[in-house]
């Protein structure tokens, strides 16, 4: 038996620039309305670039953090800015 696996493991990197102020946020996790951060803070209601990676290939785009980031819950809530 021949076992021809030749599974590609994508190198994926997601980040939270926000408007004005902090550099990049590490994201661990990217929902259609939500986001997840590893490590929280708290942050007020604003705009951001999310910027997603994978392997070579960069998307980025314009969100909306309606909340803002509270630093005791890892869910973020964003709205997609069109």
């Amino acid at each position: 038996m021949v076992n021809n696996n030749s599974g590609h493991s994508a190198l994926v990197k997601i980040q939270l620039l926000i408007a004005g102020g902090c550099s990049s946020i590490p994201v661990a996790q990217l929902g259609p309305d939500f986001l997840l951060l590893d490590h929280p803070f708290d942050h007020p209601p604003g705009n951001g670039l999310l910027v997603l990676q994978v392997d070579q290939n960069k998307r980025q785009w314009n969100v909306e953090l309606p909340s803002g980031i509270c630093a005791s819950s890892a869910r973020v809530p964003i709205k997609a800015q069109r």
